[in-house]
């Protein structure tokens, strides 16, 4: 069409109408497309003995695009660049299962929850134990993150504490708000422990998704439970709930686009699906389904494209959520299916 309309001759346009023409241009020359969002998985995988547990996180992509995954007392790590898979660690009966797992900014080190209240970090370049860390938890490590050095821990027991892997004595910080395991949102000055900033308690249910936006400071979107089923947005300087959005089910994760403004929702009962929606409008974009039971974790990977969902019907499934890198433009060699060669994992 753009090669016919070059070889037509042109009509002189009106001088009463240049002004409006080139305006309607601009408009065209300025909207984009619309991106094509498929609504089927790339891939899927069975993962036996996947623990049906909300309050775990199993899954993380790390920056170095290793994708890891905890199958009861196991950790396996998939190289997505290379299409191999190793098998970490597994843990002994009277320390795990593993409860939780965390990649490091660096994509070296991955920090293992357990069930007995410790903390395993791993570098895994070296497939070796840095150290076992002593957190002070009561009972089972079901949250971590990093921030630099510190490893930020939250246990059944309702504690939050920060460690400074760098030292010895490891123990920084120990936050005292919650009296259960970590699922109510408590904002904090975080060089101080006795300073809670504010409590975020108009969800009626457990909160387990939340994320900060990456272009907005102070907003934070928070996701409630089944009784709840709600996506609320915060400003966290001023503690205003900004926005709150009905999803009619238990919004288990959170992730948002690090290329456009948008926000990806994975759901339990009774859609099982993922929900991807355009911020601030919160207009639906997509609907992803194939998941039988809850979704329970979602991990973005490091290019920002590609979203792995783990559910509880035991399967692994990766969506091109976010558009496509501009190297899978180019024909790539075909890499192995990730975990194929493992017979735990099918």
């Amino acid at each position: 069409m753009i090669r016919q309309q070059r070889n037509r001759p042109q009509t002189p346009t009106p001088l009463g109408t240049l002004h409006s023409v080139s305006s309607s241009s601009l408009y065209q020359q300025q909207r984009k497309p619309p991106r094509h969002i498929p609504k089927t998985c790339e891939r899927m995988l069975d993962v036996p003995d996947f623990a049906d547990d909300s309050y775990l996180n199993l899954l993380d992509w790390g920056s170095d695009n290793v994708l890891a995954i905890a199958l009861h007392h196991t950790v396996y790590l998939w190289d997505a660049s290379k299409g191999s898979t190793t098998e970490l660690v597994i843990v002994d009966e009277d320390t795990g299962p593993v409860t939780s797992i965390n990649w490091a900014g660096d994509g070296r080190y991955l920090a293992v929850g357990l069930n007995s209240s410790k903390v395993q970090i791993w570098d895994v370049a070296d497939c070796r134990r840095v150290r076992t860390l002593e957190c002070g938890h009561a009972s089972r490590v079901g949250s971590l993150a990093w921030n630099d050095h510190i490893l930020t821990t939250g246990g059944m027991d309702g504690k939050i504490i920060n460690n400074d892997v760098r030292v010895s004595s490891h123990l920084v910080n120990t936050y005292r708000g919650h009296t259960l395991e970590v699922c109510v949102v408590n904002i904090w000055d975080r060089s101080s422990s006795s300073q809670r900033l504010h409590m975020l308690v108009k969800h009626t249910s457990a909160v387990k998704a939340l994320a900060w936006c990456p272009f907005q400071t102070n907003l934070l979107p928070t996701g409630g439970g089944g009784r709840d089923g709600r996506i609320k947005f915060w400003n966290t300087r001023t503690r205003a709930c900004l926005n709150t959005v009905e999803t009619s089910s238990q919004v288990s994760s959170l992730l948002w686009s690090n290329k456009e403004r948008e926000l990806l929702s994975s759901h339990g009962f009774t859609q099982n699906q993922l929900t991807l929606w355009k911020y601030p409008s919160m207009v639906k974009m997509a609907e992803l389904n194939g998941h039988t039971s809850r979704v329970l974790y979602t991990a973005l990977s490091p290019n920002g494209c590609t979203v792995a969902s783990a559910a509880a019907d035991e399967r692994l499934m990766f969506w091109n959520v976010f558009g496509v890198p501009e190297v899978a433009k180019k024909a790539a060699p075909k890499v192995p299916e990730p975990f194929s060669h493992l017979n735990r994992i099918r």
